[in-house]
């Protein structure tokens, strides 16, 4: 699964974490570019603000109700 986590403070760090351990793919964001950086050595990716988010996730398609 691919999922994006914006804020690396003690709640997020922890939960990218987990995350990428259990195989998801995680893309990052935080002011912190340090925070950032210790994220990735750790095998995610970064986005360098809250757009390139975005442009980094695979786009979902909707299903229409009926």
């Amino acid at each position: 699964m691919q999922l994006a986590m914006i804020g690396l403070g003690r709640m997020g760090g922890n939960m990218v974490k987990r995350l990428a351990q259990g195989g998801h793919e995680v893309i990052v964001y935080d002011r912190s570019a340090d925070a950032v950086k210790a994220h990735v050595a750790k095998g995610v990716k970064a986005a360098k603000d809250i757009a390139d988010v975005a442009r980094h996730l695979a786009p979902r398609h909707r299903r229409r109700r009926r």
